[in-house]
């Protein structure tokens, strides 16, 4: 079993059927719009402009677990995202990450470590996990990793799947 077997719905409640990208690199992030990182959106959203084509999906997982920085309901975390940062990426439902109550999407991934050996509970909001194509967990970054940094950056291109 991969990330792409795993269940989770979208921000409207509807199945998000990872499967469908299966052969694509994905970006999952735990996002919160009340947070000092939430403007990395932006960088976010310019990751999945940049390389959507190429085969890269950015995933935004909605996460209130830390400072309840993300209260919204479905409804104001989509208004939110599209009307202060432009979003076209995919959102997931609001999950928790770490916890008796980790969502098992979030199992799978903290099982991977950081550049500095950090493996376990994800630390705050913006902890980003790249999955390659394959559905193996090939990289993960704290969440002061900005998106546009080159480490981060380096990794997407690495990951992505090989040009047609």
């Amino acid at each position: 079993m991969t990330v792409f077997d795993i269940p989770i719905n979208t921000l409207a409640g509807d199945p998000a059927d990872l499967a469908r990208y299966r052969g694509r690199a994905l970006l999952v992030v735990n996002v919160a719009s009340r947070c000092g990182l939430t403007p990395q959106y932006a960088g976010l959203q310019a990751l999945h402009d940049e390389y959507a084509d190429r085969g890269l999906v950015v995933l935004g997982v909605p996460c209130n677990q830390f400072a309840g920085q993300e209260p919204g309901t479905a409804a104001e975390i989509n208004d939110f995202c599209q009307v202060n940062y432009g979003v076209t990426f995919p959102l997931t439902e609001k999950v928790e990450v770490n916890g008796p109550g980790r969502h098992p999407l979030y199992a799978t991934l903290v099982e991977t470590g950081d550049a500095e050996g950090h493996t376990g509970d994800v630390r705050w909001n913006f902890e980003k996990f790249l999955v390659a194509p394959d559905g193996s967990v090939a990289a993960r970054f704290a969440p002061t990793v900005e998106p546009g940094s080159v480490d981060l950056r380096a990794a997407i291109e690495k990951a992505l799947p090989p040009a047609a």
